[in-house]
C-alpha cells in the first residue's frame, strides 16, 4: 500500500544546507500495519470544529466498480480485495456503532461485529466496548430475530425505525431482547435524526455500510460527514445501483478530498464534508 495524497511535506533544511531532520517516508509500496491504518482513518478529535458542530461523526464505507456498480449480483464481496477487507475491518474497529439498512442485512448475511485483539487497547482507551454494535435501519421490521446478529452479539444489536412502525413487529423485537429506538415520526426513519438518537446512547463515532438506498437517504438529508470510497479495478456492467440511490438534492454537495491510498490497483479515497 502507498499513500498518493497527501504526500509528506519536504524536510526542513538547516542553514548549512544539510537536512535538519531525516525526510519522512515517501509513497513506498508495502503492507501497512493495522496501527498505521487506524491512524490514517482516525475519527476527528472531539475538539475538531466540524465534529463539535455535529455532536458526532457519520462516515460511510462503500466499494464501487470502475463503471459505478455498488455490488455484483446483490453482494459487494466480488468487488472487494484483501486491502479493502483490511480497511473494512479497521473502520469497524474504530466505530462505536455500524449503521446498516435491513435489505443489506438480508443480502449480505450480516453477523455481529467481532472483537479483535489488535484493537482492544485502542478501544478501551477510547471508552468503547470490545466490538461495535450493529444498528439496523428498518421501516417494517421484517427481520429474523432468531439470527446470530440478534442472539449472539457482543454489543446488543439495535433497531432504528419510525414511531409508525407495525406495533406487533416492534413488540416481537423487544420480546427477543432487541433494543428498538424511534428515529422518525412516520413509518420509517428520518435519516437526519439517526445520529442524534445514537448519540443519546453515547455512540458518536458512526459508520454506515449502506446499502445504496440508506446511504442516499443520509446524503440527501445532509447527515453524511465523511465518505470512504474504494474504487475497485473491475468492471461489473449489469443493472446494479450506484453507491447512493436516493432522492435528488437541490444543489450537489461538495466534499473535500482528505486522503488517497493505493494497493494492487484499488484506490482507497476519503472525503470529508467541506
Amino acid at each position: 500500500m502507498r499513500r498518493l495524497f497527501p504526500l509528506p511535506a519536504p524536510s526542513a533544511t538547516s542553514p548549512d544546507g544539510t537536512d535538519a531532520a531525516a525526510p519522512p517516508p515517501g509513497p513506498t509500496d508495502r503492507e501497512w500495519t493495522l496501527d498505521e491504518l487506524a491512524e490514517a482513518y482516525a475519527y476527528p478529535a472531539p475538539d475538531d470544529p466540524a465534529y463539535a458542530r455535529r455532536g458526532g461523526w457519520l462516515r460511510a464505507n462503500m466499494v464501487s466498480s470502475m463503471d459505478g456498480a455498488a455490488h455484483h449480483e446483490g453482494r459487494s464481496q466480488p468487488l472487494s480485495g484483501d486491502a479493502d477487507m483490511r480497511i473494512f475491518g479497521v473502520l469497524r474497529a474504530l466505530a462505536d456503532v455500524v449503521v446498516v439498512g435491513a435489505e443489506t442485512v438480508r443480502q449480505e448475511g450480516y453477523r455481529p461485529a467481532r472483537a479483535r485483539e489488535a484493537f482492544a487497547a485502542r478501544r478501551a482507551a477510547a471508552g468503547q466496548g470490545p466490538a461495535p454494535a450493529i444498528a439496523v435501519v428498518t421501516a417494517g421490521l421484517g427481520l429474523d430475530f432468531g439470527l446470530p446478529l440478534f442472539t449472539e452479539p457482543l454489543a446488543p444489536t439495535l433497531v432504528l425505525t419510525g414511531a409508525g412502525a407495525p406495533a406487533d413487529r416492534v413488540a416481537k423485537a423487544r420480546e427477543a431482547g432487541v433494543e428498538v429506538f424511534f428515529a422518525g415520526e412516520g413509518l420509517g426513519v428520518d435519516p437526519a435524526r439517526v445520529a442524534g438518537v445514537l448519540a443519546g446512547r453515547g455512540h458518536t463515532r458512526l459508520l454506515t455500510e449502506g446499502g445504496p438506498r440508506l446511504l442516499g437517504q443520509f446524503a440527501a438529508a445532509g447527515a453524511l460527514d465523511e465518505m470512504c470510497l474504494t474504487l475497485a479495478p473491475v468492471v461489473a456492467v449489469g443493472a446494479a445501483p450506484r453507491i447512493m440511490n436516493g432522492p435528488a438534492v437541490p444543489v450537489p454537495e461538495r466534499f473535500a478530498l482528505a486522503s488517497v491510498l493505493e494497493e494492487a490497483g484499488f484506490l482507497f479515497t476519503r472525503y470529508r464534508r467541506s
